[in-house]
């Protein structure tokens, strides 16, 4: 069977080719070492609030522990 001599449609790829990621370095050590230095300041603040070292329990030990802990938490989002 003939083919119809219309306009022919131009060939074009059906990729094309995809930019090279940015490869991100590791974090460092100290970055690390910051990260889980912070959850772990914060729970120990937690704990000895409730155990009684800072004398009457109050809030303003929770809340900087807590905040210490939510800063490390942080962190992780950027760690490699």
């Amino acid at each position: 069977m003939a083919r119809p001599k219309g306009r022919r449609e131009q060939h074009t790829p059906h990729h094309t080719a995809t930019p090279k990621k940015e490869v991100k370095p590791d974090s460092s050590p100290l970055y690390v070492g910051i990260m889980f230095g912070l959850m772990a300041i914060g729970a120990l603040m937690i704990i000895l609030n409730y155990i009684g070292v800072f004398g009457d329990t109050q809030g303003i030990w929770l809340v900087g522990g807590l905040a210490a802990i939510g800063v490390g938490f942080a962190m992780t989002l950027n760690y490699r």
